[in-house]
């Protein structure tokens, strides 16, 4: 498995990374290791959503849903990162809603391709794009990470203007 895709830092707070311990999130690189970690999830586990990311090796990691996305991916870039939901029908896993809402990787809606990659190699039903997508920007002005929502391209700390085209972490 190839790089794919752009791949993001981590951009968030010093302290969720400097806690990262080795033994991140459970890597699912094929239909067994999805069973394997799924049987072992609680009703209310499945109830609500779980963390993820891409490696960069394109394989998902999951975890519970309030790991942080920096411990899943054991402080290493990833290709996508976000919260994704699974529910059971006719005998088949799918996917019920899926984000790239990680404020600590802040990944472009682009991301989608990696994701998507990821969770057809391990045979999952999945929608077609996210079903919550997260618009994330970084202020030239005062350099504070935003959330672009509903299309208002103004920076919430300092009211300056944002750029159309993803920024977060200028290579």
């Amino acid at each position: 498995m190839g790089r794919q895709g752009r791949s993001y830092r981590y951009v968030g707070p010093a302290g969720p990374k400097a806690a990262v311990k080795p033994g991140g999130g459970a890597r699912i690189s094929s239909a067994a290791d999805f069973d394997d970690w799924v049987t072992g999830r609680s009703a209310g586990e499945l109830a609500e959503p779980f963390t993820y990311v891409v490696a960069a090796d394109g394989v998902m990691r999951l975890a519970p849903r309030r790991s942080e996305h920096v411990a899943c991916a054991e402080a290493e870039p990833v290709l996508g990162a976000g919260e994704i939901g699974f529910t059971r029908e006719t005998g088949r896993w799918s996917v019920s809603d899926i984000s790239n809402q990680s404020t600590g990787y802040c990944p472009d809606v682009t991301s989608w391709s990696a994701v998507s990659q990821a969770l057809d190699r391990v045979g999952i039903d999945r929608p077609s794009r996210f079903t919550h997508e997260v618009v994330f920007r970084r202020c030239p002005a005062c350099q504070e990470h935003n959330i672009v929502r509903e299309g208002d391209f103004v920076c919430v700390f300092c009211d300056s203007d944002l750029p159309e085209a993803w920024n977060v972490d200028p290579e």
